[in-house]
């Protein structure tokens, strides 16, 4: 397309990566890579027509039922009003004080996801937290739909917080070109998933190394139920979803039996092998975890197994779990057992060996880079005492009042009057949508900050039209990125949206905490303070940062940050001498029974790790729900962002289901066919694709669609959410089992 003398062209930044954007006539008109990015994403393509869209909200606009009568019923398929902006401020502000004055802070509920802006001033959740914070406080959430479960476990296993192992201690992927023969990953690595990235990533790598692993004759093992859940040129064992623990264990009797174990390093570094071996050779339950007793559970041969385990004991062999593995039912056990099975072969500490986490579920995972911080919008402290883990929202608005266990805690829900969300869509990443819906029902009052019509604002009583990130200043920063840019405002605000701190400033201003909330601050004079007290850190550590002025004229920089070497490498100095470098577990060590687990009596989550059947997967399903749902991310945009554009483009929508040729044939489904993903929660509409490249009895329906309207039998997008399950993963992590479903296929003729 070529440009005229009006257009104007800037790079920015966003999750998904920087790109350079034109605009003529106050609109995005085209988008193009970064010129710096090996492997740079499609998604922006897709920016000029999301960002204009006709789903914008572009009013403030206030439920009509609730309006008049202050209905809680008929969210999601009300009509809304749109009002002025000081009118709609006033009705939200009155609101939030009677809910405070009423029913105390502790009836209100800050939702946000984090992912509105790859920008550190303009992100939603530090915008709405620190809002809650500056008038008493709200109840809050522990851990994402991502790692949730993953943050429970992991730091009673390595006694470190879990998204600082990520950040700062895993192996970079230099490290394990560099060392590593045997690549094992569990779930995969899939570059698809790696175009975004927490606040930015820039170049998009993690392609590339692949390549490199090839060329240098790595072997690298995907154990996952897609072929495509790693690159091209990997060995394939399509697995069970579900049944990871079982391989694990199975791997390490093999270790245990064959003398392969490294029992000095557990002597060492460990604690607890004593009391974990006797249920992995049987000696406790009379089921030794053999190669035998795995096959049938996980569908891979057991001489495959055992040519694995003692392939991995005789080279350099680094583990990978993806993310997806805890998404799940007792998802705590797979990622405590991966980390058994790296302390028995010994390697943790090495380069290139050991265990890591989350590699290919971000882009920024398997960059090593200094730990340098900065440039955070305080959400001051939180005054309410009282956090939900993130994914049992559904339970808390459901049962207020009933007491759930967590993570060796018992506490009861809240009984929440008031929900104010900014920031993430709940009805893309939660589980059992139908179900949610109904609960949602409960609060007096939802308020919502949103650029777009989403299945959350249309289930709002109170409706707050937000820009985009190119609608206002920012600056872009990722702790998992070496790249600075500085964020313009590309284009005025569509319609009447203001940015999320200018609506909190006049609530808070409305609410007597003006000042509190605002610091006497405008927006570009926060970013101001930021970037200096940014620079000043830097400075601390001896890296230089452009000036203010000077970035916005250059508009992105690269900063001198990248780390690699021994000190890289996961727990090296704890191997070299664990005394001196003791982990933050109770022993000090790696933790292989955790008495502090154990002292929680949990039955799904006991003292080590074990296998734990599902209660929905392939060794349990049956006539009525035959196939094994997994929900992978979407490879076209970063969760449900943008899908308003995409889902406009030619049979485009509803989204692909991917099924095995043999399942497909069993049910009359040919490629392209329009079919029916059902179980006794709901059902989606999708188009079947037909692969060899997933495991049969296995289905794959990415996430990211819009939900559809309350009271229709079908969502006609293909959100997979209205089928998976709103439980939590033990009563340990309580995090999301979406990959814990069963469903069956049908075709459909389009009349449901």
């Amino acid at each position: 397309m070529a440009k005229d003398a009006s257009t104007v062209t800037k790079v920015t930044s966003s999750h998904w990566g920087a790109f350079e954007v034109d605009v003529a006539d106050g609109r995005i008109v085209a988008t193009r890579p970064f010129a710096h990015d090996p492997h740079p994403t499609g998604i922006p393509d897709i920016l000029p027509q999301a960002v204009h869209h006709a789903s914008r909200v572009a009013h403030p606009a206030i439920r009509r039922g609730w309006l008049e009568t202050r209905s809680r019923s008929g969210r999601g398929a009300d009509e809304f009003i749109d009002l002025p902006w000081d009118e709609a401020l006033d009705i939200a502000a009155r609101e939030i004080d009677r809910v405070r004055k009423t029913h105390g802070n502790e009836a209100i509920y800050g939702g946000s996801y984090g992912w509105g802006s790859a920008g550190r001033f303009h992100h939603a959740q530090s915008q709405v937290h620190r809002f809650l914070n500056s008038i008493g406080g709200y109840v809050a959430s522990f851990g994402s739909y991502s790692t949730g479960c993953a943050q429970a476990i992991m730091p009673h296993v390595f006694g470190v917080d879990f998204l600082q192992l990520l950040y700062e201690h895993q192996d970079g992927w230099p490290t394990i070109h560099n060392h590593t023969e045997t690549l094992v990953m569990f779930g995969g690595v899939n570059p698809k998933n790696a175009q975004v990235s927490m606040g930015g990533v820039t170049e998009h790598e993690t392609a590339g190394w692949f390549d490199r692993f090839a060329a240098k004759g790595m072997r690298c093992v995907n154990i996952a139920p897609q072929r495509g859940d790693a690159p091209e040129g990997c060995d394939w064992l399509p697995v069970r979803p579900g049944s990871d623990t079982a391989l694990m264990l199975a791997l390490a009797h093999v270790l245990e039996s064959e003398g392969l174990t490294d029992h000095a390093f557990l002597d060492r570094c460990t604690t607890g092998f004593e009391r974990f071996r006797p249920y992995l050779m049987g000696e406790v339950d009379g089921t030794p975890k053999t190669p035998d007793w795995a096959e049938p559970i996980c569908g891979v041969p057991a001489q495959t197994i055992r040519e694995l385990a003692r392939r991995m004991a005789a080279t350099r062999c680094f583990i990978t779990v993806a993310w997806s593995l805890q998404r799940a039912e007792h998802g705590e056990q797979p990622y405590w057992m991966s980390a058994v099975l790296a302390a028995m072969l010994g390697q943790i500490g090495l380069p290139g060996g050991g265990v890591g986490y989350g590699y290919g579920a971000i882009g920024g995972v398997g960059k090593s880079l200094l730990g340098l911080r900065g440039m955070t919008f305080s959400q001051f402290q939180n005054p309410v005492q009282k956090t939900i883990p993130v994914a049992r929202i559904g339970d808390m608005l459901r049962h207020p009042g009933q007491p759930y266990d967590f993570n060796g805690r018992r506490d009861t829900y809240p009984d929440i009057r008031l929900i104010y969300w900014a920031g993430g869509n709940p009805y893309h990443h939660h589980q059992d949508l139908n179900a949610l819906h109904e609960a949602w029902q409960h609060p007096d009052c939802v308020i919502v900050n949103e650029p777009w019509w989403t299945a959350t604002a249309k289930r709002a009583d109170i409706v707050f039209p937000a820009t985009t990130p190119y609608e206002r200043e920012d600056i872009g920063r990722s702790n998992l990125d070496d790249y600075l840019f500085y964020m313009p405002q590309l284009i005025p605000p569509v319609g009447k949206a203001r940015d999320d701190y200018a609506i909190f400033a006049e609530l808070a201003r409305r609410m007597g905490a003006g000042d509190v909330f605002t610091g006497g601050l405008e927006a570009g004079e926060w970013i101001a303070k930021l970037y200096d007290e940014f620079r000043a850190l830097a400075a601390a550590q001896d890296i230089e940062v452009p000036d203010l002025d000077t970035l916005k004229r250059e508009n992105w920089v690269r900063l001198p940050i990248r780390a690699e070497g021994p000190n890289r490498t996961l727990f090296a100095p704890f191997r070299e001498n664990p005394d001196a470098a003791p982990l933050g577990t109770p022993s000090g060590r790696i933790e292989i029974f955790s008495d502090t687990i154990d002292g929680f009596g949990y039955d799904d989550c006991p003292g080590h790790p074990v296998w734990l059947p599902p209660t929905e997967w392939l060794g349990c399903a049956g006539d009525a729900a035959p196939l094994h749902l997994v929900s992978p991310q979407p490879g076209d945009k970063l969760h449900s962002q943008l899908e308003c554009a995409l889902a406009d483009r030619p049979g485009a929508r509803p989204v692909t289901v991917v099924i095995h040729p043999q399942d497909a044939k069993a049910r009359g489904i040919a490629g392209g066919d329009l079919v029916r993903v059902f179980n006794a929660r709901g059902a989606a509409r999708a188009r079947a694709h037909l692969s060899d490249g997933i495991r049969r009895g296995v289905v794959a329906l990415p996430t990211g669609a819009w939900f559809g309207d309350p009271g229709t039998n079908i969502d006609p997008h293909g959100n997979p959410n209205v089928l998976t399950r709103d439980t939590g993963t033990s009563r340990l992590g309580q995090g999301s089992s979406a990959h814990t479903t069963l469903v069956d296929l049908a075709r459909d003729d389009g009349s449901a």
